[in-house]
C-alpha cells in the first residue's frame, strides 16, 4: 500500500497520462485478483485515477498546447476558467462552457453565475460566434481547438472550486462573523455538490482547517451555537460521500469532536452529531474506532433524552456501532437494554429498538439485564397485540434469547400461552424465523411441563 500511498501524494502534482492509467491498471488487476484489500483502498484509490484521468481528458487540448500562451478572457468559461470547447449562452446574455453550465444548473441553482440575476429560462444557445473566434484563435496560435465534452461528472473538480474552498478554509482561522459565513457556504456547498465533498479528500489538511474553530483551543462548550452547528453539518455531508468515510473517521480530531457535539447546545448539533457516527460507522474500521473513542454512553443518553428529532438519529447509530461484538458490549454496559426498554414502553421507535435489543439478546449480560427490567411482558404484550410481522419476530427471538437462558422466566410465557395462545399463534402464522423461535419455545415449555409431571 506505500506505493499506493505515494502515488496518491503525487497525483496532486503534475503526472502523465500513461502514469495515471498504468496505476489503473496495477489498481484493477490487485482488485480482481483478490489481493489484500480488506478495507477497500485499492478501490477508493481506482475511483481517484479514473476521476483524475477524466480531469485531465477535458483539460487535454489546453494543458498539451497552450503552453504560454495567453488566453483571452473572452474564451475562459467564467465557471472553469479553462478554454471553452462549447461556448453555449445563457438567459442572461452570458457565455459558459456548456458541460460546466449545466452542471451548475443540475445542482437547482436558478441564478446567472457572473450577474446573479434570476433566470428567465434554462435553455442553453450555442454562442457560434464565440465558437469560431475560438477556433481561430487556436488556428493563428498553433493549438489544437478545445473538444466539446458531452457531460461532466458530478465529482469532478474545477480550478475555481479549488479556489473557493482554499478561501473559504482559510477564514476558518478569521475573526467569529468571517467564520460562521464561510461555514455556512461550506454547509451548503457540501450538501448540494458532490464535487466539494470529494474535493475534501485531495488534501489532508481540509478536514483539521475546517474545524479548526472548534479545536482544542477552543472547544465545543465556548463555541457559537450557529458555527458549530454549521460545521458539524459539513462533516455529516463529508461523511455521506463513500471515498470520504475513511479519511475522515481517522481523522483525530473528528470522532471526539461529534461525540462531544452529541451533548450540544441545540436538537440539531446532536442528531447531525449523531446521524455523522451512523454514516461513518458503515466501515467496521470505524465503528472500532467510534465504540473505543467512548460514544456509546453519549448516544445511549440522547436516546433516553427523548427529543424526537434526536432519537432516531442515536437509535441508527447504535444500531450500527452494535454490528461489532466489542460495541455490544460496551452498550449492554452503558444501559441501553434499560432506555431501549423505557423508550418501547412509552411506544417510541418500537420497532427499530426492538432491533436493537434483539441485536443484544445474544449476550448474556444482556439477559440478566431484561430480566431485572421485566422485560418479557413487555415482549409478549406486543407480540399478542402487534400487526407488524418485524416486531413479532423480535420479540419471539428475544423471548427466545430469555428463555434459553433463564428458565425462571418460563413461568411467565407459559401463562400467556395458556391465556392467549401467543406464541402457538406466531408458530403457526409467523415469519419463517419467528416460526422457528416460536417452535424453540414451545418445546422447551413442554419438557419443562414434562420433567414437572414426571417428577
Amino acid at each position: 500500500m506505500a506505493k499506493t500511498d505515494a502515488f496518491n501524494a503525487d497525483t496532486r502534482k503534475r503526472v502523465t497520462a500513461r502514469e495515471l492509467k498504468l496505476e489503473l491498471k496495477r489498481l484493477v488487476e490487485a482488485i480482481v485478483g483478490d489481493e489484500e484489500n480488506g478495507d477497500g483502498v485499492c478501490e477508493d484509490q481506482a475511483s481517484k485515477v479514473l476521476s483524475a484521468l477524466k480531469e485531465m481528458k477535458l483539460r487535454k487540448s489546453e494543458s498539451i498546447s497552450l503552453g504560454s500562451v495567453c488566453v483571452p478572457e473572452e474564451f475562459r468559461c467564467p465557471i472553469s476558467k479553462q478554454l471553452m470547447g462549447d461556448p453555449v449562452i445563457l438567459s442572461s446574455g452570458k457565455t459558459y462552457d456548456r458541460p460546466f453550465i449545466q452542471k451548475y444548473l443540475k445542482e437547482g441553482h436558478g441564478t446567472c453565475p457572473l450577474t446573479q440575476q434570476v433566470l428567465s429560462h434554462t435553455i442553453l444557445t450555442p454562442n457560434l460566434l464565440v465558437g469560431e473566434m475560438i477556433s481561430k484563435w487556436c488556428m493563428n496560435n498553433g493549438i489544437a481547438p478545445p473538444k466539446p465534452v458531452a457531460a461532466l461528472d458530478d465529482e469532478l473538480v474545477t480550478d475555481a472550486e479549488r479556489d473557493r474552498l482554499k478561501l473559504l478554509l482559510e477564514k476558518m482561522s478569521s475573526s467569529l462573523p468571517v467564520q460562521k459565513d464561510a461555514a455556512k457556504e461550506l454547509r451548503l456547498l457540501t450538501k448540494r455538490m458532490p464535487s466539494f465533498r470529494a474535493l475534501f479528500g485531495q488534501s489532508a489538511d481540509a478536514i483539521p482547517q475546517l474545524l479548526n474553530p472548534l479545536s482544542p483551543g477552543g472547544g465545543v462548550d465556548t463555541a457559537d451555537s450557529d458555527l458549530q452547528e454549521d460545521l458539524i453539518t459539513t462533516v455529516l455531508n463529508l461523511s455521506i460521500h463513500d471515498s470520504n468515510k475513511k479519511l475522515v473517521g481517522e481523522s483525530p480530531i473528528v470522532i471526539p469532536l461529534l461525540i462531544e457535539s452529541l451533548k450540544g447546545k441545540t436538537v440539531e448539533i446532536k442528531r447531525n452529531a449523531a446521524a455523522a457516527l451512523f454514516t461513518l460507522s458503515a466501515l467496521d474500521l470505524n465503528k472500532q474506532i467510534i465504540g473505543q473513542q467512548g460514544a456509546m454512553q453519549p448516544l445511549i443518553e440522547l436516546l433516553d433524552e427523548g427529543h424526537p428529532l434526536a432519537i432516531k438519529d442515536a437509535a441508527s447509530a447504535i444500531f450500527n456501532l452494535c454490528i461489532l461484538s466489542e460495541n455490544k458490549v460496551r452498550a449492554i454496559r452503558d444501559g441501553a437494554i434499560q432506555a431501549i426498554l423505557k423508550k418501547i414502553r412509552d411506544k417510541t421507535l418500537v420497532e427499530e429498538l426492538l432491533a436493537i435489543l434483539a441485536m443484544l439478546s445474544g449476550h448474556p449480560k444482556s439477559v440478566e439485564e431484561m430480566c431485572a427490567n421485566e422485560a418479557v411482558g413487555c415482549l409478549l404484550s406486543i407480540l399478542r397485540e402487534s400487526h407488524c410481522e418485524r416486531n413479532k419476530e423480535n420479540c419471539v427471538v428475544i423471548l427466545y434469547t430469555i428463555c434459553y437462558y433463564n428458565r425462571s422466566q418460563l413461568r411467565q410465557v407459559r401463562e400467556e400461552e395458556d391465556d392467549f395462545g401467543t406464541i402457538s399463534k406466531v408458530a403457526q402464522f409467523g415469519t419463517s424465523r419467528a416460526q422457528r423461535k416460536a417452535s424453540g419455545i414451545l418445546e422447551r415449555l413442554h419438557k419443562v411441563t414434562s420433567v414437572t409431571h414426571t417428577t
